[in-house]
């Protein structure tokens, strides 16, 4: 937990001091409490331009190790209709270097238009990953760890319009290329026991459609968020495996007392056909089951159910608290209450402008006590 803290005061340290500063009698009535607190206030504003904002970069987990970087960040909408009628669209751009020596470039766009009836999203990555791997199953031991480094390309472009109340349905591509540059000498790489292991080049179309009723899509308190996607891989697209990928995501947003919220996820993923061990379905990471490392348990299907309880505690600060279970599988007949792995944990949340947007901090128990450091709620 120490190295968790010393990232978060370096996200306060590294941002600067405010330009004013309360004179001596208020600071005095306030005390020491809303003295820190308007410090860090005055100094998100103070990073934050009318059009980007931007940030220290500053992510852990135990997939990537302490990484640092930049972020610029532009929270807009669209000019096609006035603000109280469409939600905020986003674009962040981060470079990062982490202590695992990974390079990470990445930018994303959403997009919302017409009065939120159209959404694009449009997502690149280029990476320099060294990373592990355990193999595949939902059983495996720890000392069955290998290492590998992995240069890839990743694009995926999504288009949803909205055809009835709250449902949005769309196209979808995905593009992502790897070149496996360096494997353990006599591994489950290095001797191509599994699919993908000399890398791959995959080119997939799909479809995707969403339910989506939340007002507010960066602090939810009520509605749903529900989503069921297809992606199909094939030669004839350009892809060098061949295989299709459904998965199902539901979320429901409850708000059991005044400010205080649950939210609720059923994660479904469903692999057929010949696909490479990047891409089969996996449990792990800051996403689905904190407390595991990212592809810890993967084959081809998965299941994973999340909760997690948020509430504030003063101003832009607040407390969640979470757990999980998932599991991995070769055949959908093989999942069963006995095979699920459970996770736990708490974290801590500051908001950095009035559309919701978090700074979070989770501390998570699965196989490992695992740290995250990061923007965005996880569900």
């Amino acid at each position: 937990m120490k190295k968790s803290w010393v990232v978060l005061l370096l996200f306060f340290s590294l941002k600067g001091y405010p330009q004013d500063i309360s004179k001596a009698d208020s600071v005095e009535k306030s005390g020491l409490i809303e003295k820190l607190f308007d410090f860090a206030d005055n100094t998100v504003d103070l990073i934050s331009g009318e059009k980007w904002s931007f940030i220290p970069a500053v992510v852990y987990s135990p997939e990537t190790s302490l990484g640092l970087g930049v972020r610029a960040i532009r929270i807009f909408r669209h000019k096609d209709a006035p603000d109280d009628l469409l939600r905020p669209s986003s674009l962040p751009i981060t470079f990062l270097y982490t202590l695992n020596n990974q390079t990470i470039v990445t930018t994303e766009l959403d997009l919302w238009m017409n009065e939120n009836r159209e959404y694009l999203n449009a997502r690149i990555e280029l990476t320099n990953y060294p990373f592990k791997f355990y193999g595949i199953g939902n059983e495996l031991d720890a000392s069955n760890e290998e290492f590998y480094s992995t240069r890839y390309a990743y694009f995926h472009l999504n288009y949803e319009r909205k055809i009835a109340k709250g449902i949005y349905l769309g196209p979808r591509y995905e593009f992502r290329i790897d070149d496996i540059y360096k494997k353990e000498p006599g591994g489950i790489l290095d001797t191509d026991q599994v699919a993908g292991s000399n890398g791959q080049r995959l080119s997939g179309l799909g479809m995707v459609m969403n339910y989506d009723t939340r007002e507010n899509i960066f602090q939810p308190s009520s509605g749903w968020y529900n989503r069921l996607s297809w992606m199909g891989f094939h030669d004839f697209l350009g892809s060098n495996f061949t295989f299709n990928q459904y998965s199902l995501d539901l979320r429901k947003y409850l708000n059991p007392f005044k400010n205080q919220v649950l939210a609720l996820q059923s994660y479904w993923s469903f692999t057929t056909g010949n696909p490479p061990f990047q891409h089969v379905s996996l449990i792990g990471g800051s996403d689905l089951m904190r407390g595991y490392f990212e592809g810890r348990y993967r084959d081809r299907h998965a299941v994973v159910h999340q909760a997690e309880y948020r509430l504030p505690i003063y101003r832009n600060f607040g407390m969640v608290f979470f757990g999980s279970a998932g599991q991995v599988a070769n055949t959908p007949r093989q999942f069963g209450l006995g095979r699920m792995k459970y996770g736990a944990g708490f974290g801590f949340r500051y908001k950095l402008n009035p559309e919701g947007l978090n700074v979070r901090i989770d501390v998570a128990f699965g196989d490992q006590r695992a740290f995250y450091f990061g923007l965005n709620e996880v569900l």
